[in-house]
């Protein structure tokens, strides 16, 4: 298991406060990494890397980021460069929307390409700026299964992951040269706190029925976990994933192929 080992690499992680990203940097963490956690939720992120610093290797730390903003991803990066630099980024950070072309506000869908489409692509900019520097890196996006297959009520969410898709492999293209890897996992269902806070605010009363609905979709009869994510990820951010780059891995229980 020594290839899966990150020690002395340093991880960016954005949206890591909860849900994935939070899973995906305790899963960094434990194999060695250096691991900053950004989010726009500052304290929130503080929390979490209090919280999977505990007997780990090398404790995590936070700062506060809005990755939507050129400015403030400017600001945390170049405080990341004067603390050491980076070797891996995960783009994480993102926000989901139900509604239809014709039930999606304009400014629904500008809110969604800010921050899943534009948050990615500053990160990445960033990032490779910092790895083109010391010739390596590693770089990993979450899209979503919508960015491949049709999903009913997800036309701003399905826009945003399908840019994300075609973002990896275009940089994955671009930066060969510069010896960085770029892929992307795409999750079907993951259960995570925002499934739970959108089945109590839209189904009151109805949660535990639909909860059932939204683990039937998948062939294999449950959501996915946050951890089962991460490992995939520690797996495309080590070195025994070595000659991967411009793939994107599904993880979905087989709802691509077994429906």
């Amino acid at each position: 298991m020594n290839g899966f080992r990150l020690d002395s690499k340093r991880a960016v992680v954005t949206g890591a406060a909860s849900g994935i990203g939070r899973s995906i940097a305790a899963a960094l963490v434990q194999a060695g990494a250096k691991v900053i956690l950004l989010d726009l939720n500052a304290d929130g992120a503080e929390l979490a890397a209090t919280a999977i610093s505990k007997d780990a290797p090398v404790p995590a730390t936070a700062l506060g980021c809005d990755v939507s903003e050129e400015s403030s991803v400017q600001a945390a990066f170049a405080q990341i460069a004067a603390e050491g630099g980076i070797d891996l980024l995960v783009n994480s950070a993102g926000i989901a929307h139900v509604g239809s072309i014709s039930t999606t506000p304009a400014e629904d869908f500008d809110r969604l390409y800010r921050i899943n489409v534009r948050g990615t692509f500053l990160a990445m900019q960033a990032a490779v700026a910092l790895m083109k520097e010391q010739n390596s890196g590693v770089i990993l996006n979450m899209a979503s299964i919508a960015a491949t297959c049709g999903l009913s009520d997800r036309f701003a969410y399905s826009m945003t992951k399908g840019a994300v898709l075609a973002m990896t492999l275009s940089v994955a293209k671009d930066c060969l040269p510069f010896n960085i890897r770029c892929n992307c996992i795409s999750p079907a269902r993951v259960h995570t706190p925002f499934v739970d806070g959108f089945l109590a605010r839209n189904y009151p009363g109805h949660e535990a029925e639909m909860m059932e609905k939204l683990a039937a979709a998948q062939p294999i009869g449950r959501m996915g976990t946050p951890d089962e994510v991460a490992q995939l990820a520690l797996f495309l951010c080590s070195d025994a994933a070595g000659f991967i780059t411009g793939t994107d891995y599904p993880i979905d229980g087989g709802f691509l192929n077994l429906r």
